[in-house]
Order: structure tokens, then sequence, then C-alpha cells
């Protein structure tokens, strides 16, 4: 027999070497989060390991693992017949479920008696997360930061956008948690991943980087819509030098305008995202915004935003969690164009962008 169980710290070092990561639990498993570059193979899919746990805990657990195990056999038959017929016998998979047990256990068992060399993650999923968990803050201390500031619709995005196609190393939170990181935030349509599907994203970003080169990063606070970030990433960034970012007020209205499109589509989902800011700046306010939104008028209360809310609070925040946003290096944007992003990120990259 081939089958090695190995750790998840092991399993980590050697992702490049397999070739497949594969996930044996459910689908719902599966999208709340998963290895790097992993695959779904469900042994039991979501409805069936729903109904076996069921029969398992209220009826008789023997006759739950005899269905269970037929279940699984067929769903197995079928993976090795969609995926691996033309496989060579060089073909090296690693395997885990939730903790490691039956369910990868099962598919690891077929593919070694197949003549396949397989790696089985002791402990499954759950020892890859406490994995992760212990190694996000080694992976974020390791960094040099470059911090982008800048004010709402400065452009910080497009500009973090502009550096990765320059060839620096970037790490974009936004983009992983799928949220724009105000009230205003939630893309419509687009979900945000789970907690524990970001801190892999975050930490699968981290440890892809060169330590020796800086990581560019927007200024974001704890919070990127309903995720949290990681605590060692935000005291690195809290720490480290700044990029103030200025782009002039009429661009930063367009900007916002561009980016946030949809709302000019949809007025009752505009009106809807406003309400949430009732509390800070009153009924009152917040009304005259929503009939300014139904009057066609949605740039002026983009306007306000900016400056009876949005300037005010990130004016207080950078400065009292920034360190050395007092010494920030002034970027200025002419106009918010994705030439002048990109004239700004190539000057920058070949400024700041250098081995320590």
């Amino acid at each position: 027999m081939s089958l090695q169980v190995i750790t998840a710290t092991q399993a980590v070092a050697q992702l490049p070497n397999y070739s497949s990561v594969i996930d044996a639990r459910s689908e719902a498993e599966f999208a709340l989060d998963h290895l790097p570059g992993a695959v779904n193979w469900p042994t039991l899919n979501n409805d069936e390991r729903h109904r076996i746990g069921t029969m398992y805990v209220q009826e008789n657990p023997f006759e739950a693992k005899k269905r269970g195990a037929a279940i699984a056999a067929r769903n197995i038959a079928g993976h090795i017949e969609r995926e691996l017929l033309d496989a060579p016998k060089s073909w090296q998979p690693l395997l885990y479920c939730w903790r490691g047990g039956k369910r990868s256990g099962s598919l690891a068992l077929v593919l070694d008696q197949i003549g396949f060399r397989v790696s089985l993650i002791e402990g499954g999923y759950k020892a890859f997360r406490s994995a992760v968990l212990a190694d996000l803050p080694l992976q974020a201390q390791r960094h040099r930061y470059q911090v982008v500031c800048g004010p709402t619709g400065s452009g910080k995005t497009r500009l973090l956008v502009a550096l990765a196609q320059a060839g620096a190393q970037v790490l974009d939170l936004e983009g992983l948690a799928c949220h724009r990181s105000s009230v205003l935030g939630q893309i419509p349509g687009q979900a945000q991943p789970s907690q524990k599907r970001f801190d892999t994203l975050v930490w699968d970003a981290l440890r892809s980087f060169d330590a020796t080169r800086p990581v560019f990063i927007e200024s974001e606070s704890k919070k990127v819509g309903n995720l949290a970030v990681p605590a060692a990433l935000i005291v690195a960034m809290h720490a480290s030098p700044c990029l103030d970012l200025q782009l002039p007020t009429e661009e930063r209205v367009a900007l916002l305008l561009e980016d946030y499109a949809f709302f000019l589509h949809d007025r009752e989902l505009f009106c809807d995202r406003l309400h949430a800011l009732t509390e800070l700046r009153s009924k009152a306010v917040v009304d005259g915004w929503k009939a300014l939104v139904h009057a066609g008028r949605s740039e002026q209360v983009v306007r306000e935003l900016l400056t009876l809310h949005y300037d005010p609070g990130y004016a207080a925040s950078i400065r009292r969690n920034f360190e050395h946003y007092a010494d920030a290096r002034a970027v200025r944007a002419s106009t918010r164009s994705d030439a002048t992003f990109a004239e700004i990120a190539k000057s920058l990259r070949a400024e700041l962008d250098l081995p320590a």
C-alpha cells in the first residue's frame, strides 16, 4: 500500500507537489472554506449527508452506516468514472474531509487499491484550519507594507489594481472580501465569503509573497463588511509607512458614480442603503438624501456624503489608527483615468518596490 497519512502542516508545505487536492466533504462544507486549489468530490452530498446524519442520531447508527457506505461507494465510483479513467499511474492526490475520517478514508482506500500514491491529511480540514490560524500571524508579521491611504473615492482600489498590473505585490482585502468596506459597500448579487474562507484567502495570499519586497495594501478598518481582518495584519498595517492618495473632489464624485453605478439604476436600493446612516446623520438628513435620489440628483447626494459623512470620519480614523500617517507621502492623481493610475503605479514601483 502507498497510502500516506500526513499532518496538515506537511500537506500545506507540499501542496504544489500534488496532482490534485481533493475535498471529500459535502458541497456546502466545501463552499464555506477549503484548501487552496482543492476540488470537491463529495463522498456524501448535502442531502445525503443530512439524511444519513439524521438516521444515525434518531434511528439506528448501524443502519445509517450501512446506507451511508452504499451511497459513498456509488459516489466514489462516479468520481472515478468521471475523473480518473484516463489518469496515469503517476497521478498523486491529496485527500481530506472534516476530520480525516470515513469520507476521505473511504475514497483514499479505493484510490490506493487502484495503485495511485495517495496522501491523506490527518485531522482533515479541522487540522488545516488550526494550522492556518496559527500561521496567519506569522505570515502577516514577516512582510513590509506600504499602506495606501486616502479619503473615499480617491481611487485606492484603482491604484492597487494598477500596482498589481505593474508587477507589485498587492493584497486587495476588499477584493477578497467581495465588499467595498463601507455602509454602501455591499455589491448587489455578490455574497461575501465566510470568515473561514476569507482567512484562508488572506493567508494564502500572504504566504505567496516575497518577504524581501513590500506589499501594497489599502488602509482598511478592522472589518470589511461583515468580515474581520486578521488582527495581526491590522497591527502590522497600523505600524507601516503610508501613502496619501489625493484626487480632486469632482473626480472623486465621478469615480464613485462609476464604481457604484448600480445605485443609479436602482434608486430603491440606494435609499435602502442610505437608511443605515439614519442614526449617525439623523432622519431629516437621510430623508433629504432619499428625496434627492428619487428626484434624479444622486450626484448631489454623493457629494454631500463625502463632505458631511465620509471625509470627516476618515480623517479622524486615519490619524488615530495609522501611526505614520502624519509622515505619509502625498500621491497626487490629477484624474481618475486608468492611464493616470498606471503612471502613478509605475513610479511607485520604481521607487518603493525594492528588495529589503
